[in-house]
């Protein structure tokens, strides 16, 4: 189910980020030896299903940040071929980045063009082949109804674009597109997202689309052993 403009002219990503830095507290103690990305679900890591969702829609060029026990990471995936991808490692140190510093920091090994941001700790079952960006849009989120966990949610959606505030409310599902344009001024460093989200909400450059069927935000133990 998608809700977006007519004018949408299809985009589709080639290179894709996981963001993969996260401490994974709510999941402690699992994650204190763990990274949550390669917390299995059914019997596979987290992470592994979106390189496998990725391959099958074309997406061959990832890049993966890492911070929180990340070697663990970089050993369990190796360069990618096993599971047909190239994968890049942004290395963040000891504290990662955020998401915007993050993503920044990866941007000279995403290219020019439009490249998908998918959060390593969601499961779903969504084709990442069917986002589209419109040519005036910064950046393309996929939105899904409210978990329990977040009633409240993020956005609000209008004729494909999103907005602070309205009804009914989305809540980010931790998937979209992106343009480097989103990140124009930024300087390295530790920073978030959501600011340059809103900038380009107020720009009207923000657009998006609902996705109603299997996700999971993957961020407490008992929403793990509930995918099990």
């Amino acid at each position: 189910m998608s809700d977006g403009g007519a004018d949408r002219a299809p985009q589709p990503a080639r290179r894709a980020m996981l963001l993969a830095a996260g401490r994974g507290v709510r999941m402690r103690p699992l994650t204190d030896q763990t990274p949550k990305p390669l917390l299995p679900v059914r019997g596979k890591p987290l992470i592994v299903y979106h390189l496998e969702r990725l391959a099958c829609c074309g997406v061959r060029d990832i890049v993966i940040n890492l911070a929180w026990l990340g070697a663990q990471i970089r050993s369990a995936l190796g360069d990618g071929s096993a599971y047909g991808v190239s994968i890049r490692y942004s290395d963040e140190g000891s504290q990662a980045l955020e998401t915007g510093g993050g993503i920044f920091q990866a941007l000279p090994w995403l290219g020019s063009e439009p490249f998908l941001v998918i959060n390593a700790d969601v499961y779903t079952d969504f084709d990442f082949g069917a986002l589209q960006m419109a040519s005036d849009a910064w950046a393309h989120l996929l939105l899904v109804p409210n978990p329990l966990h977040h009633p409240g949610g993020d956005f609000a959606l209008e004729h494909g674009r999103v907005l602070r505030q309205g009804a009914p409310r989305w809540t980010y599902s931790g998937i979209g597109l992106y343009r480097p344009e989103l990140f124009h001024g930024c300087q390295p460093g530790r920073f978030a997202l959501l600011p340059l989200l809103q900038r380009a909400i107020a720009r009207q450059r923000l657009h998006g689309q609902i996705y109603t069927g299997l996700w999971s935000d993957v961020g407490t133990v008992e929403r793990l052993e509930a995918l099990q």
